[in-house]
C-alpha cells in the first residue's frame, strides 16, 4: 500500500455551514473504498485567482493523507468527479519517509 495526498476543493456556494458534513462524507467515502485516512487538514475558504466559471469564485480547501492500493485511487477519482460537493480534486503519491535517525549518546 502507498500513501497518497488528496487535495479537495469543496463547492461551498451558499452553504458555508455544511463544510464539516461534506468533509465527513468525503472521509467516509475514502474509508468505504478500502483506504485508511490518516490526517485531515481543513484549510480556509480561498478566492480563486483565475475564475473558470462565474458560478464558482471561491472554494474551501481540504487536504487528506490516506493509505491505499493504487487501484483505489482511480475509483476515488471517478467517484469524486460525479460528486457535486467536490469542485476539484487532486491526488498525488507521497514520497516514502526516511527512517528517523537516532543520535548516538556519548559513552562516559
Amino acid at each position: 500500500m502507498k500513501k497518497y495526498e488528496g487535495l479537495f476543493i469543496l463547492n461551498t456556494a451558499g452553504k458555508e455551514e455544511g463544510v464539516k458534513e461534506a468533509i465527513d462524507k468525503i472521509s467516509a467515502e475514502i474509508t468505504e473504498a478500502g483506504a485508511k485516512v490518516e490526517t485531515v487538514q481543513k484549510m480556509d475558504k480561498r478566492n480563486f485567482t483565475r475564475i473558470a466559471s462565474k458560478k464558482h469564485t471561491s472554494g474551501f480547501y481540504v487536504n487528506m493523507i490516506f493509505e491505499c492500493q493504487p487501484a483505489v485511487v482511480a475509483q476515488l477519482q471517478t467517484k469524486f468527479a460525479l460528486n457535486p460537493e467536490v469542485f476539484r480534486v487532486l491526488f498525488s503519491i507521497l514520497p516514502p519517509q526516511p527512517p528517523a535517525r537516532t543520535i548516538p549518546q556519548p559513552v562516559a
